[in-house]
């Protein structure tokens, strides 16, 4: 089913989808790639912020950095390339190849936790980032042609949902596994059999017929990088939507590469605390995700804008609270998670991340929804990719200058200070700019008539 497809908005819910064989398939191949990485990523963070000197010289705190810009920074190089694959040949097909690429990946993991080469294992990592760059414009230009319009919204907040109920589950694989005796072994059978698992659900995704399928695949990535964002900046108010989920990405990778040392180094906790900040993050994220299609329901609208600052609001005041929130200083040694969570303030941090993370479901979902409304269908794909582009230069210089203010002797909470407040001035700048998100958010509390 294609996007003129249509529908009456209301008459359904989002968990209906689970039901067709249009949406479910995507989304447990896109739920079982999530977990890969985080499960992977997070072991590797942990082995390394808790076991560090036998790894590396390098300080937890900025290996912790070091691995998520490696991560991200595949989809800064070859988001381009990926793109025009998506636009150029059936999305189904590429999802499958992407797949694969997963399974050798892990074997390559393997190969470095076999070997205790850390050079091998953070190329596994960014290996793992490419072949989700890969994968990106094909699960979000999927959509639109598989739902109708009145399912959009609901898609999607399945999907971002599912994604960080996956990163969870991931992370808490990985983070506890890593913990244990033998527990690589235990890593690298997982993410094989997760990854297995996606290429055979990868399988059932019906076929999406290419939209622009005489494109020829420029060889100049970085030629094809800048016209990528140059489709995205033919609709304003799909560039400055990209620009501001760019912005929520880089403000959740920041906190998300911050918690393992945050939890040694301020909370006094150990890797069990770890995975609990990360859990009631992921579990904030997914119920605003959800719930952005009943409060878009209630008004009938097909996307509603008027949600986006809403949650900035949201990630503003809660984003500065946690910096205020952790105990006065951190114990000497790694308390168990009940002693953690006994100390001042440990049950205001998660209050603050889990409706942290709401407000960023609030703020993401409809701002997705919005970009593939709007775009045109011949460069939807190239302009998720031009997302995916902004969404991984921002994160990238997030991890870079996190890594530089904490070098600086800078603590934690300070710069989960400076986060909230770039947050604010990043919305106001996108707001003032784009009034429509703040009329629809002053309709959508009755407090103006729309036009």
């Amino acid at each position: 089913m294609d996007e003129t497809s249509t529908g009456k908005t209301g008459q359904h819910s989002q968990f209906s989808l689970f039901r067709e064989r249009r949406f479910w398939p995507l989304f447990v191949t896109q739920f079982l790639g999530a977990f890969n990485d985080n499960a992977y990523k997070n072991a590797l963070v942990v082995l390394l912020t808790f076991g560090a000197a036998s790894w590396t010289s390098m300080k937890p705190e900025v290996l912790a950095n070091v691995a998520a810009g490696l991560f991200i920074l595949p989809f800064f190089l070859f988001s381009a390339t990926a793109g025009q694959l998506a636009d150029k040949f059936d999305k189904a097909r590429l999802a499958r190849a992407t797949k694969l690429l997963e399974i050798v990946i892990v074997m390559l993991a393997a190969l470095g936790f076999w070997r205790q080469s850390l050079p091998v294992l953070l190329a596994a990592l960014f290996l793992l980032g490419l072949q989700s760059a890969l994968f990106g414009p094909v699960k979000y230009a999927i959509l639109p042609q598989h739902l109708r319009p009145d399912e959009l919204i609901g898609g999607n907040a399945l999907v971002e949902a599912g994604t960080f109920v996956s990163v969870l589950l991931g992370t808490l694989t990985g983070g506890l596994l890593a913990g244990l005796d033998g527990g690589v072994g235990w890593i690298v059978a997982i993410c094989l059999a997760v990854a297995v698992g996606g290429y055979l659900a990868s399988r059932a995704i019906p076929e999406a017929p290419a939209p622009a399928p005489e494109l020829a695949i420029a060889a100049n990535p970085l030629r094809e990088t800048w016209r990528c964002i140059g489709f995205a900046r033919q609709e304003r108010s799909v560039f400055l939507s990209i620009l501001a989920i760019s912005w929520f990405w880089a403000y959740g990778a920041l906190l998300l590469a911050q918690f393992p040392a945050y939890t040694k180094g301020v909370l006094g906790g150990d890797e069990s605390l770890v995975t609990t900040l990360l859990a009631v993050f992921s579990i904030g994220i997914g119920a605003g995700s959800l719930l952005c299609e009943r409060l878009t329901r209630r008004r009938g609208k097909l996307v509603e804008p008027g949600l986006v600052p809403l949650g900035a609001l949201g990630m503003v005041i809660f984003g500065a609270d946690l910096a205020f929130a952790a105990p006065g200083g951190a114990a000497g040694a790694a308390l168990p998670l009940a002693e953690a969570l006994g100390r001042g303030g440990a049950w205001r941090v998660l209050a603050d991340l889990l409706l942290l993370g709401a407000s960023g479901g609030l703020y993401c979902v409809p701002l997705y929804a919005l970009v593939q409304q709007r775009s045109a269908v011949e460069y939807r794909a190239r302009i998720i990719a031009a997302n995916n582009i902004l969404n991984s230069l921002f994160m990238v210089l997030a991890a870079v200058g996190a890594s530089l203010f904490l070098d600086k002797g800078h603590g934690i909470p300070s710069l989960f200070l400076l986060a909230a407040g770039l947050h604010a001035m990043v919305t106001i700048y996108i707001f003032s700019v784009v009034p429509e998100f703040l009329i629809r958010a002053l309709a959508w509390l009755g407090w103006r008539r729309e036009s």
